[in-house]
């Protein structure tokens, strides 16, 4: 399992372009705000810690769709990206562009990262002004102590 990258980078009013990679490969998908895609990818990524075995989470780039849907197995996940013609289609609509399978913790690790990073770069107010919306601090924060009880929990 390769190092997990994730960066969300907004491009303009309303529009953010996010890469994962892998080590071994790379995408690139877009969101617009039209849907709470931070919050619903910081919010799956918290379930997924929190011991779901499937979440989910979607983008929407004004048609085409960016699903992102998770397999957990124990301490291993399986990530899968699809590229949708449309949000309502079905999973068998969708090209996957990309996956990986990395660990429950090198995922949450990984968004935990690209969020605070960011903030960092943006501040709350300044991603406010070009995403259009709040920064998901409270999903973020929720992931963040999912986390450190999935990782101080010896028996996760």
């Amino acid at each position: 399992m390769a190092d997990l990258r994730l960066v969300w980078a907004l491009n303009g009013p309303g529009w953010a372009d996010c890469s994962i990679a892998d080590g071994q490969a790379d995408a690139e998908v877009t969101a617009s705000y039209i849907t709470n895609a931070p919050e619903d990818l910081l919010e799956a990524v918290a379930r997924l810690v929190g011991g779901e075995a499937e979440t989910r989470a979607q983008f929407e780039a004004e048609p085409t769709a960016f699903r992102w849907i998770f397999y957990r197995a124990g301490d291993d996940v399986w990530i899968r990206l699809l590229q949708l013609p449309d949000g309502a289609k079905h999973d068998n609509a969708g090209t996957e562009i990309w996956s990986t399978q990395q660990s429950v913790d090198a995922v949450a690790r990984a968004v935990i990262r690209c969020f605070d990073e960011v903030a960092t770069r943006y501040g709350e107010s300044g991603y406010r002004g070009k995403w259009g919306e709040h920064f998901p601090r409270a999903e973020l924060e929720a992931l963040r102590s999912l986390w450190r009880t999935h990782r101080s929990d010896p028996a996760s």
